[in-house]
């Protein structure tokens, strides 16, 4: 028969001679599980970051590069326009080419386009000179008789030579906007008159404020073959130019010939008074 010895009560072991088992300690297997489990976490949660982070890195830094590589210093990274975007404002700069756009260097200001005014239909004809000054003293100088210029007197205008202080004074004109257009020019004499065709002779007349004097004393200066001078047409008369025939000044149709582009070129010189 075993000996049925009471086992020493836990509550005073020394004092009874016994000692708790200390060569292990409770709980150790479920520490373990605990342990074993929490790596396997770890790794599974480094696995997956890396898996997920290395196409996104490589995306990232791909598209960083080309950025940096088109537009170097920017660090946005807005959507391109496919339709082109507006020029920047001054201070503001935008953070992606347009599509339509080629891309500039860095530092390089906008480009500005400039968009040159249609030529109105009365202007001269290009290569004329333009002596359009407001309100300024001009006499007109004969291209092929130099030493001759116009002269208003007795009513009508002749070319003639250069000579004292009367004829300086009836030789000098003020140029002003044309009185039935701006782009074209009329001329007033001394004594306040106006130079006109009527009877497609040029004379020096009154103004009488009526539509048809604004008209006849409007001429628009157009391109000559000569240097430095201008042939004047007749505003309501397309096609017909002042010239001087047996040095009275006319108005006549344009005829294509050495003597009528001699005869209708005239320059526009300081006033002479």
């Amino acid at each position: 028969m075993p000996d049925n010895k009471s086992r020493p009560s836990p509550e005073h072991p020394w004092e009874n001679g016994w000692a708790p088992d200390t060569s292990r300690a409770p709980g150790t297997r479920r520490l373990w599980l605990a342990g074993a489990l929490a790596v396997a976490t770890v790794v599974a949660c480094v696995t997956a970051i890396a898996v997920g982070d290395k196409p996104a890195d490589g995306t990232s830094a791909a598209r960083q590069g080309q950025i940096e590589e088109t537009w170097p210093g920017l660090i946005s990274f807005a959507t391109p326009s496919v339709s082109g975007s507006p020029t920047p404002s001054a201070g503001r700069t935008s953070a992606s080419p347009s599509a339509s756009a080629s891309p500039r260097p860095q530092g390089s200001s906008s480009p500005r386009t400039s968009a040159s005014p249609a030529p109105s239909a009365a202007a001269p004809t290009k290569g004329a000179p333009d002596p359009r000054p407001a309100a300024v003293r001009r006499s007109v100088q004969s291209a092929n008789y130099p030493d001759r210029y116009w002269r208003s007197g007795r009513g009508t205008v002749r070319l003639e030579q250069a000579g004292g202080s009367e004829f300086r004074e009836d030789a000098t004109f003020t140029v002003v906007a044309g009185l039935a257009g701006g782009s074209c020019h009329s001329f007033v004499a001394s004594d306040g008159t106006y130079l006109r065709h009527r009877d497609f002779v040029l004379r020096a007349e009154r103004d009488d404020g009526s539509a048809l004097f604004r008209q006849d004393a409007t001429f628009c200066p157009r391109a000559s073959s000569f240097s430095g001078a201008v042939m004047l047409e007749a505003v309501n008369y397309p096609g017909h130019f002042l010239r001087h025939e047996n040095f009275q000044v006319k108005l006549q149709r344009f005829e294509h010939g050495g003597q009528y582009a001699a005869d209708s070129a005239f320059r526009l010189v300081n006033g002479l008074a």
